[in-house]
C-alpha cells in the first residue's frame, strides 16, 4: 500500500481529502479581494480566528484601498496589534492601499505578477487571493501544514515552499489546487499535527510514508 507512484498517492490523498471535507469555506472571512489580501498579509504568524476578530473593525474604519493607503500608522496598528508583528504588518497594509489605489487604481488586479509587487504580497499570498478572490488557479498555496503533510504522505521530498508548490502542482489537478490547499490546511490542524499527528485516527495511515524533513542545521 505504501508503495504508490507519487501519482497514486495523489489521488488516493485528494479523495481522503475530499471524503472528509466536501464542502470548501474559506478560512478568512472577507467580502472581495481586496479584503482577503489585507486578512491573508495579517494571518501571517497569526490564527485565522484571530484574524477574523480584527478584520471587521479594521474594514468599518478604512473601507477601501485609498482609506487604508491614507491612515494613520499608529491608528492601524492599534486595530491590528493581537495580530502580532503589527508594526510591519500595518506599513505594509498602508502601502499595500496606497500601491492599490493608486497604480491600479482601486481595483485588486487578478494576475500574480500584479500582485506580488504589491507590499506584503508573496506568491503564496498571491495564490490565496487568486483562488480564494477570483476562483484563479495559477499556483498552489504552500503554508505550514501544506509542507509538512506534503512531505510526510510523500508527495515532495522537498523543504522549500516553491519547490514544494512545483511538486504539488505537477500531481493534483490544476482545477483542485485551491482546494488542495484548503484541504491540507484543515487537515493539518484537525489530524496531521506537526508535534502530535493522530495517526490513529488518520484515514490517510494505511498508505502513508510518515517521512519526516530533516532538521535544519542551526
Amino acid at each position: 500500500m505504501k508503495n504508490n507512484t507519487p501519482s497514486q498517492q495523489a489521488q488516493l490523498v485528494l479523495e481522503k481529502l475530499k471524503a472528509r471535507y466536501p464542502e470548501l469555506q474559506t478560512h478568512l472571512v472577507a467580502a472581495n479581494p481586496w479584503q482577503l489580501m489585507i486578512a491573508t498579509i495579517l494571518a501571517a504568524q497569526c490564527t485565522d480566528a484571530r484574524v477574523n476578530t480584527v478584520t471587521p473593525q479594521l474594514f468599518s474604519r478604512w473601507p477601501d484601498a485609498a482609506a487604508l493607503g491614507a491612515a494613520d500608522i499608529a491608528e492601524v496598528e492599534s486595530v491590528i496589534r493581537s495580530t502580532g508583528f503589527y508594526h510591519n504588518k500595518a506599513k505594509n497594509i498602508i502601502a499595500a492601499g496606497k500601491v492599490v489605489s493608486q497604480r491600479f487604481g482601486g481595483t485588486m488586479p487578478s494576475t500574480l505578477e500584479e500582485l506580488i509587487t504589491i507590499p506584503g504580497v508573496a506568491r503564496k499570498t498571491a495564490n490565496c487571493v487568486l483562488w480564494g478572490g477570483f476562483g484563479i488557479n495559477v499556483g498552489l498555496a504552500v503554508d505550514t501544514h501544506v509542507k509538512r503533510i506534503a512531505y510526510r504522505l510523500g508527495l515532495t521530498k522537498q523543504t522549500d515552499p516553491v519547490a514544494v508548490e512545483r511538486d504539488l502542482m505537477a500531481l493534483f489537478p490544476q482545477a483542485e489546487w485551491g482546494g488542495v490547499n484548503h484541504r491540507m490546511v484543515w487537515f493539518g490542524r484537525h489530524v496531521c499535527d506537526a508535534r502530535k499527528p493522530l495517526c490513529e485516527e488518520c484515514e490517510m495511515a494505511a498508505f502513508c510514508p510518515r517521512l519526516e524533513p530533516p532538521k535544519s542545521k542551526k
